[in-house]
């Protein structure tokens, strides 16, 4: 019988995803004993986060996120943001989920956009501006040092609309900036012929880790390490097809997504698009190896945090205490609890599951 896994994906199924859907498509899952499930955000047990809430009942509708679903058993991988990872390494009273591969090698393919028309044209720019953030603990602090790195103060609004709205408040003018994987939306905006200002996040003194990152349960990975290293193998094999034949790869994805998500439609333009940009982006050139990260790369990340004096104790929420939690503007503003001394952050990768 196959061990059935559960994968919780951070977006509705894109071009990052492109090795999980060439496994499933091309039955490498199953040769390895495995039946995995993709999970996409617009489920609706995404309501609160990535969707608007459908609950008129009082009280906050619970916050879902993939991570939070890794934490509470509900799936065996969740794809995070490098942050995103430090962040669940470094709150009290959660586990410690680590990264066990990166999606992408390279680290810069993900940016700050604004439109072309809106005439900020650099970090500076977005002071004043609207910004719509995906209400995660480090990201509007990061956005904020930015700015503040091009010459800006770095004072803005940070909006938090349904996160699988964020593009579209961007385009219909909303939002003022967001930040984007240019995969995805910034080939989608060059197929609608919507022009962009572009702030790579690596080019404004950020040493940014691994985006996106692939994350497990440290207690599920020692008690069922073979089933995550067929797994994490097979997934290796699906991103070496899909940068050895991105037109190959783009048509599993959406012949994937249609019948792994209840119907869901990725544009076929847009999913090649996404799998020609990322061709070059996945597996090393000179060994062919996906997913392995370096010691120095999170590292240098991880210092960078603590040196701009964002790796505190206070966690963002959107009910918050004053005391553990804050708020995103307090956050911004210092209020973010203590710092969090940098030799007590534990290693939060590991690439002994990778093939």
């Amino acid at each position: 019988m196959a061990d059935s896994l559960v994968v919780a994906l951070d977006w509705t199924p894109n071009g990052n995803h492109l090795g999980f859907y060439v496994a499933k498509d091309a039955g490498l899952y199953a040769e390895a004993g495995l039946d995995v499930s993709l999970l996409s955000p617009h489920d609706k047990a995404y309501q609160g986060t990535y969707l608007a809430s459908q609950d008129s009942s009082e009280g906050a509708p619970k916050y879902v996120t993939p991570c939070s679903k890794l934490a509470a058993g509900e799936a065996h991988f969740a794809i995070n943001s490098p942050e995103g990872v430090i962040g669940w390494n470094t709150a009290p009273g959660r586990p410690q989920l680590k990264a066990v591969a990166a999606l992408l090698r390279d680290r810069n393919t993900s940016a700050i956009v604004t439109l072309k028309s809106s005439g900020r044209a650099r970090p500076k720019d977005l002071d004043g501006c609207r910004y719509a953030s995906y209400a995660a603990r480090f990201e509007g602090r990061i956005v904020q040092r930015m700015i503040q790195a091009d010459g800006g103060a770095g004072e803005y609004t940070e909006d938090t609309p349904p996160m699988l709205g964020i593009w579209n408040s961007l385009v219909s003018g909303n939002a003022d900036a967001t930040w984007v994987f240019m995969q995805w939306e910034g080939v989608e905006a060059k197929l609608k012929g919507v022009e962009l200002n572009v702030f790579n996040v690596c080019d404004y003194g950020m040493p940014y880790a691994y985006a996106p990152c692939l994350c497990a349960h440290p207690d599920w990975l020692a008690q069922n390490s073979d089933t995550a290293r067929r797994f994490l193998a097979a997934t290796a094999e699906g991103y070496r097809r899909a940068a050895k034949d991105p037109a190959a790869a783009a048509a599993a994805l959406v012949r994937g997504a249609k019948i792994e998500n209840d119907g869901f439609e990725v544009d076929a333009a847009l999913a090649l698009g996404s799998a020609e940009y990322l061709a070059d982006k996945m597996v090393d050139p000179e060994t062919g190896a996906w997913g392995r990260m370096e010691d120095a790369v999170w590292d240098e990340y991880i210092k960078w945090l603590w040196e701009a004096g964002l790796l505190t104790t206070g966690i963002q929420s959107r009910h918050p205490d004053g005391g553990r939690s804050f708020s995103l503007d307090d956050l911004r503003d210092g209020k973010a609890g203590e710092r969090i001394p940098l030799a007590s952050v534990p290693k939060v990768f590991t690439n002994d599951y990778l093939p």
